[in-house]
């Protein structure tokens, strides 16, 4: 049985210790998750996953020009008892594949969005090398985080663990602002979020990304530890 059976409201599920719990090892990170208190889709405008939609985007790094493809797909997967939206999200470089990730997001009842697990595999040569940083929620003490609060302005300045899973997966976020305007060769938006975010497990790299509404995430921008700059190029639906 799942350690997130049922145990908590969905009220509970916002619980002090996303915000708090983890920043040291003597305070545990266990969020209380309720299956039942999900929702069929994850629907929040400021990270809207409706099946068959699909983002493009592009940054030159110093190997090469880099390009994203992410897709909803029609799928789900059952994850900790909930039925989670899967995303299959393909780097390149060059036009080479070099990592393909499916990715797990469940919405609760209250609107916050929460990221349930990873497979991602590293390629090389068209031959996978390593599947490090893949975890799943309930399995292996790996917990969820939260990916998107319902209301980030009420978050503005808070650390929250957006996935754990021990000495694998251990990325963080805050929310700096709520009122940014984004322009990207995809358009120009406003009233943009910006986090900021950062891997314990990474030390002195630090990005922004911008998550504007009904689109999603548009730029994605290296701000310690490096300069590259993901910018949304269009949107397929």
């Amino acid at each position: 049985m799942s350690r997130f059976t049922a145990r908590a409201s969905a009220a509970g599920i916002l619980a002090a210790c996303l915000t708090g719990c983890g920043d040291s090892p003597t305070e545990p990170y266990d969020p209380l998750i309720d299956p039942a208190s999900f929702v069929a889709a994850v629907t929040h405008p400021l990270f809207p996953l409706v099946p068959g939609t699909g983002w493009y985007y592009e940054a030159q790094t110093t190997d090469g020009l880099e390009t994203n493809t992410v897709e909803v797909l029609a799928q789900t997967r059952r994850v900790a008892g909930i039925s989670a939206t899967v995303v299959h999200d393909r780097v390149y470089l060059d036009g080479d594949l070099i990592e393909e990730t499916f990715d797990w997001y469940g919405q609760d009842d209250q609107g916050n969005v929460w990221y349930l697990g990873e497979d991602s595999r590293e390629i090389e040569n068209g031959r996978v090398v390593s599947t490090e940083g893949s975890w799943e929620a309930g399995v292996d003490n790996a917990k969820p985080g939260i990916i998107m609060w319902a209301d980030p302005g009420a978050h503005i300045g808070e650390s929250y663990r957006q996935e754990y899973y021990r000495g694998e997966a251990e990325d963080w976020a805050r929310v700096v602002s709520v009122n940014e305007t984004v322009d990207v060769p995809y358009g120009r938006m406003t009233g943009c979020t910006r986090t900021e975010d950062w891997n314990a497990l990474e030390r002195g790299v630090v990005e922004q990304k911008y998550y504007c509404p009904q689109v999603g995430m548009a730029l994605e921008v290296m701000v310690r530890g490096g300069s590259e700059r993901v910018q949304l190029i269009r949107i397929t639906r």
